[in-house]
C-alpha cells in the first residue's frame, strides 16, 4: 500500500543570521552594489563631489570651523522643513504653504513674546499649536472633503501669508528675549572641559558614531536573514570607518568654534523620531502603502483619510517648529519670512531620492538633500557669486535630481 505523502505546512528556516555569518557574507563588487541601490549612493556621491568641488574653489574656506557652524545654523529650518515635506511626497502629496506657516508662527510668537510681554516659551507653545491647527486645516480638506493637495495648501499659502500681515499689521517685531534667540543661536560650550575644543560635543560625535556602527550592523543582520544583498565584511567596515572619520571631523570642526549648536540637537532628535517612525511603524508602512498604490492600500485596510490627515498635521508641527528656529536666528519677525521655504523643502526631498509619483524615500535621504542645497548656497555665497546665478544653478540640480528618478524608473522597468 503506498502511503500519500501531504504537503509540508513548516516553513522554510531563514539563512542563519548571527553575527558570526554576517562576517563572512556578501559581496565585494562595488558596481553591482552601487547599481543595486543607484537612488541612494548617487546622492551620497554627489554629496561628496560638491563638497570637495567647493571646498577647492573656496580655498578651503567651506570647510572652516566657523563655516560649518554657520552652514549648520543658517540652513536647519529647511532641514526641518524636508522632513514633513518627504513625508508627504512618500503618501503621494505636497504642500506649497510651509513657507506662509513658517512666516505666520513665527509673527504669532513675536506678537505674544515681543508686543505683549509673555514669557518667551509661551510664544513657542503657541506657535506650536497654530502650526498644528494650520496642518489639521489642510488634512480636512484633503483627507475628508477630497480636494487635492496642491490646490489646499496653495490656497494656504495665500491665506496664511495674508494672516501674517494682519497679525503683525505690516511692521517687523524685534528683538525677542535672550532666551528665546538660543533656540537658535545657542550653544553647549564646556560641560565637560577641553583645552582649546569643547569635549561635550566630541563625545556626542563619537556616541554618534558608535550608534551608526551598531544600527548598520543590525541591518546587516536583517538583510542577510531575508536573503538581500549586502556589502562583504570588509567593505562595510570601510564604510563605517568611513562615515566615523567625517562624522568625527565634523564635530572636531564644531569643538573648535562654538561647540555644539543647540538647533543642531534639535534636528537630530527629529531626524532619528523621524527615520523610526517612517521605518519602523505601522503609520510609516501605510503612508509609504498609500503613496506606493492608493487602491491597494484602501483595499489591504489602510485607512487612508486618517493617515492623509496626521500627515498634513505632522507638516503643520515641524513647519511651526522650522517658524520658531527662523524668527529666533532672524531675532524678529518680518511679514516676508519664509518666503521660498517651500521650495528649499521640495528640492531636498526629490534631490534626496524621493520619487514624483509617490512611495518612495527616505528622512535621511532629504536630509543629504538639504545639505547639497546649504553646501551649495554656501559655497556660491562665498564665491561671491551672485542670486540670480544661484537661483539657476537650484534649479538646474532639481531638474537633474526629477530627471534621474525617471532614468531610474526606465532602467528598472527595462531590467523586469
Amino acid at each position: 500500500m503506498t502511503s500519500i505523502k501531504t504537503p509540508s505546512t513548516e516553513r522554510p528556516t531563514p539563512p542563519d543570521s548571527t553575527p558570526a555569518v554576517a562576517l563572512h557574507s556578501g559581496t565585494s563588487d562595488l558596481r553591482a552594489l552601487v547599481l543595486n541601490n543607484l537612488r541612494q549612493s548617487g546622492i551620497y556621491v554627489a554629496l561628496v563631489v560638491i563638497v570637495a568641488l567647493f571646498a577647492v574653489l573656496t580655498d578651503g574656506v567651506l570647510l572652516s570651523p566657523g563655516n560649518i557652524t554657520n552652514i549648520v545654523l543658517q540652513y536647519s529650518y529647511i532641514l526641518v522643513l524636508a522632513i514633513g515635506m518627504v513625508i508627504l511626497i512618500i503618501g503621494g502629496h505636497i504642500d506649497l504653504s510651509v513657507g506662509s506657516v513658517v512666516a505666520l508662527t513665527g509673527a504669532v510668537s513675536a506678537v505674544l513674546v515681543i508686543q505683549q510681554g509673555h514669557p518667551w516659551w509661551i510664544g513657542i507653545v503657541a506657535a506650536l499649536a497654530v502650526g498644528i491647527a494650520v496642518g489639521a486645516w489642510h488634512g480636512f480638506w484633503v483627507a475628508y472633503a477630497g480636494i487635492p493637495a496642491f490646490i489646499v495648501t496653495l490656497a494656504g499659502m495665500l491665506l496664511f501669508r495674508g494672516l501674517t500681515l494682519q497679525v503683525l499689521d505690516n511692521i517687523s517685531l524685534s528683538p525677542f528675549p535672550a532666551e528665546y534667540q538660543k533656540v537658535a543661536a545657542g550653544f553647549l560650550n564646556g560641560l565637560l572641559g577641553g583645552q582649546g575644543f569643547d569635549a561635550f560635543t566630541l563625545l556626542i560625535g563619537a556616541l554618534a558614531v558608535a550608534g551608526y556602527a551598531v544600527s548598520g550592523f543590525r541591518t546587516r543582520l536583517a538583510r542577510i536573514r531575508y536573503q538581500q544583498p549586502v556589502e562583504s565584511f570588509p567593505l562595510f567596515v570601510a564604510r563605517v570607518v568611513l562615515v566615523g572619520a567625517v562624522l568625527m571631523y565634523f564635530a572636531w570642526q564644531l569643538a573648535h568654534a562654538r561647540g555644539l549648536p543647540i538647533v543642531l540637537i534639535i534636528l537630530a532628535v527629529l531626524v532619528l523620531v523621524y527615520g523610526l517612525l517612517t521605518r519602523r511603524t505601522v503609520f510609516g508602512r501605510q503612508v509609504y502603502a498609500i503613496g506606493g498604490n492608493l487602491s491597494a492600500a484602501a483595499l489591504s485596510g489602510v485607512k487612508v483619510r486618517t493617515v492623509n490627515f496626521w500627515m498634513f498635521v505632522n507638516m503643520g508641527f515641524l513647519a511651526a517648529v522650522a517658524g520658531v528656529i527662523y524668527s529666533s536666528r532672524s531675532n524678529g519677525a518680518q511679514p516676508a519670512a519664509g518666503n521660498m521655504f517651500e521650495l528649499d523643502a521640495i528640492a531636498a526631498a526629490f534631490i534626496g531620492g524621493a520619487a514624483v509619483t509617490g512611495g518612495v524615500g527616505t528622512v535621511v535621504g532629504a536630509m543629504v538633500g538639504g545639505l547639497i542645497m546649504a553646501v551649495m548656497s554656501n559655497g556660491m555665497q562665498l564665491m561671491g557669486i551672485d542670486q540670480s546665478t544661484q537661483s539657476v544653478v537650484k534649479g538646474l540640480v532639481l531638474l537633474v535630481a526629477v530627471a534621474f528618478d525617471v532614468y531610474n524608473k526606465r532602467r528598472a522597468g527595462t531590467a523586469r
